[in-house]
């Protein structure tokens, strides 16, 4: 059996380098979401109100239900509750 090794969870999930990359987008992006609703003290009305989605959506994103969100929305969520979101593309390794 051949042991490999992986920069990123989501490089051995994945079946291509291009859906890892956006996987590592968007895992990035929900970390800060919900870090930013959980430091801010928001309860779950409250932080869905001001991202201007339901409670069960606002619950998927707290759980960490990263197929449920695309890249695009969570660039809008992000935006809504006041995140500058900035991309920095460079060379892969």
């Amino acid at each position: 059996m051949t042991e490999q090794t992986f920069v990123s969870v989501w490089d051995a999930l994945e079946d291509s380098p291009e859906m890892a990359e956006n996987m590592k987008i968007r895992s990035a992006l929900m970390i800060e979401l919900q870090e930013l609703v959980r430091s801010r003290g928001w309860a779950q009305e409250e932080a869905a109100g001001r991202l201007g989605v339901t409670q069960p959506r606002l619950n998927d994103l707290l759980r960490g239900k990263i197929d449920k969100f695309s890249l695009d929305a969570l660039v809008l969520l992000a935006a809504r509750a006041g995140l500058a979101v900035q991309l920095q593309v460079k060379q892969a390794a």
